[in-house]
């Protein structure tokens, strides 16, 4: 599996240790801690010569779920609270225009296996000891914050019954949903608490039996004339052939309200949180390519370029080739675009949210929240917070700063956070899937946010 879908951790899931044999092959494949990981952040980062180890890392942080009363640590002149609880695998969220929250409650759907080699039996066996394979609630839920108070106190039932749905998107008076097999929409009004009607089919995405990256992400253009759907690889590298990655790894651009639909972007290996500036830009957080070390590849934050070529399988970071890939092609490396902004090896960053301004204000007034997942696959540990990467000059710049931590305990994670919002008064929504939570941050006006 991926750093940024796996594992799908449950607290109840993850009491059974990995047997003493798994863990101690395992250790006996890894070494001394590698450099800080922020040395992968970053316009340039650090990217150490890649290893290849028999055995891939995995270090799986056991789930423990938040105690009643206890939250995330938000930075100096924050503040956190819990906007919604017992939710169900939370993961993608929608503000909409009259401030109602709407949380895509999903997981994966059942799926082949196509793990191979030495590789993929130990990354098979660890992650089903570890509880990777849960049920997918399939559902859209509406959440209500009547009195303004900060804290959701109505919700209902939006929409069931769907395939392990994840992208959401509203334009020209439809909700767009994007399952895991393509795109489905249903009308919707201001105020709507449940939708009105079925849900009609707009254009199918590739999915199939297996669908490794399962979560297909979508995104209005700002003039709502198109939807932007992220797909992911089929695999790590392109290891179980090219034919299983056609029209994967890659941004579609879908035209409203037909469903026409071309490839805008590819060589992007699992591209997930989208988000457009305040010019019109498209950005997206992307997933990198595992076993080759602790320290790479840095999942990143880039603008999107469309006809664009980012590298995926055959390189990463503009035209560092990844020597595993058979066959090579030099010719599309030579096009590879070097991302953006490096966010860490195996942060698994999954959620975006761009502010213009319009967030939480002072020196977090213009830049990009992203929602790391954590890593599964990394030691010691990266991810599992909330960073802010500033903007100056229509693009990221300066160092990354921490939002929100905590939600890793040593070995033990209270949650996770994925989804990343802008609520109506500017405050930060964020999911939490293990937590089963969506965290509020916001400003705390008894203190100095710009000092």
């Amino acid at each position: 599996m991926s750093s940024s879908q796996g594992p799908a951790i449950r607290p109840s899931a993850l009491k059974i240790p990995l047997s003493a044999s798994v863990l101690a092959l395992l250790a006996a494949c890894g070494g001394g801690d590698p450099a800080p990981v922020e040395q992968g952040y970053g316009a340039d980062p650090l990217l150490p010569e890649p290893e290849n180890k028999l055995i891939p890392t995995v270090n799986v942080a056991e789930a423990d779920r938040w105690e009643a009363g206890e939250t995330p640590a938000a930075a100096a002149g924050l503040r956190v609270v819990e906007f919604a609880a017992d939710l169900d695998h939370p993961r993608r969220m929608l503000v909409l225009p009259n401030g109602d929250v709407l949380v895509a409650e999903t997981n994966g759907p059942k799926r082949e296996e196509h793990r191979t080699g030495i590789r993929g039996f130990f990354m098979g066996l660890a992650m089903k000891e570890a509880g990777a394979a849960t049920p997918s609630a399939n559902r859209i839920t509406l959440l209500r914050d009547a009195d303004g108070d900060g804290v959701a106190e109505n919700r209902s039932v939006f929409l069931e019954d769907l395939y392990s749905p994840y992208g959401l998107a509203l334009a020209g008076g439809r909700l767009y949903i994007a399952n895991a097999d393509g795109v489905v929409s249903v009308p919707y009004t201001d105020g709507d608490m449940r939708a009105r009607g079925e849900p009609e089919p707009l254009t199918a995405l590739p999915g199939g039996d297996y669908n490794h990256h399962w979560t297909k992400n979508i995104v209005a253009s700002p003039d709502g004339t198109k939807l932007y759907a992220a797909v992911g690889s089929n695999s790590n590298i392109g290891e179980n052939g090219m034919e299983l990655e056609e029209g994967r790894a890659a941004i579609w651009e879908i035209d409203l309200p037909g469903g026409d639909k071309r490839l805008y972007a590819t060589g992007l290996r699992n591209p997930v949180g989208m988000d457009f500036d305040a010019d019109g830009t498209l950005y997206v957080v992307v997933n990198e390519r595992d076993e080759i070390g602790d320290n790479l590849v840095p999942d990143y934050l880039t603008s999107v370029r469309e006809g664009g070529f980012y590298g995926w399988p055959y390189s990463y970071f503009g035209d560092h080739m990844d020597k595993r890939v058979k066959p090579q092609r030099p010719e599309l490396v030579e096009q590879a675009i070097v991302p953006d902004y490096a966010l860490g090896a195996h942060t698994a960053s999954l959620g975006l949210a761009i502010a213009d301004g319009d967030a939480l204000g002072g020196r977090l007034g213009a830049g990009a929240f992203v929602g790391q997942h954590g890593s599964w696959n990394r030691k010691p540990h990266s991810g599992y917070k909330v960073v802010f990467v500033p903007f100056d000059d229509g693009g990221p710049s300066g160092d990354a700063l921490d939002i929100l931590t905590g939600f890793l305990d040593e070995d033990e994670a209270r949650g996770r956070p994925v989804g990343v919002e802008i609520a109506e008064d500017g405050a930060i929504l964020v999911a939490d899937d293990v937590g089963n939570r969506i965290w509020r941050v916001s400003t705390d006006e008894s203190l100095a946010l710009n000092e």
